[in-house]
């Protein structure tokens, strides 16, 4: 199993998501930023900050739902759509402990009506497609049975 783009999400039976989080100032981004020189080089993108030292965390697998909504129409390229005729997917905007909040679609066999702002969700990964160089991963927020949400 290939990751999609590498170096956001581990794998494994509880996956995370990476954030690079500012030496300075303590400061999350997702994705992570890329570190190395030149254009890349790290900044933190907190304003009041002038750190450029980052280091890799792993974030916490389950969140709340913050905000979700349908993709009713194939987004453009270079997405790649999975079904042909396209089938609409949902997405979900996801609050984590850590303050940050992180969009993702919705894991599979899931949709809008599987969700509700406030409600528990948790990090999977799951196969996006198959190609000659084997199987291609994506995360993607599950719903959590039996969790209600909260105000």
């Amino acid at each position: 199993m290939t990751p999609v783009i590498e170096g956001w999400f581990t794998t494994g039976d509880e996956p995370r998501l990476l954030a690079s989080r500012c030496t300075t100032c303590g400061n999350l981004v997702f994705p992570p930023v890329a570190s190395g020189d030149g254009a890349a080089a790290f900044f933190c993108r907190n304003p009041a900050c002038d750190g450029r030292e980052q280091e890799s965390v792993e974030l916490a697998r389950r969140g709340r739902v913050w905000s979700y909504t349908d993709a009713q129409y194939q987004p453009p390229a270079p997405y790649v759509p999975r079904t042909d005729p396209f089938r609409p997917f949902a997405l979900a905007a996801v609050e984590l402990p850590e303050g940050i909040v992180v969009l993702g679609q919705v894991a599979d066999g899931y949709g809008v009506a599987d969700l509700e702002v406030g409600a528990e969700v948790e990090l999977v990964v799951e196969t996006l497609d198959v190609d000659e160089t084997g199987e291609r991963t994506i995360y993607r927020w599950k719903p959590v049975p039996g969790q209600e949400a909260t105000a």
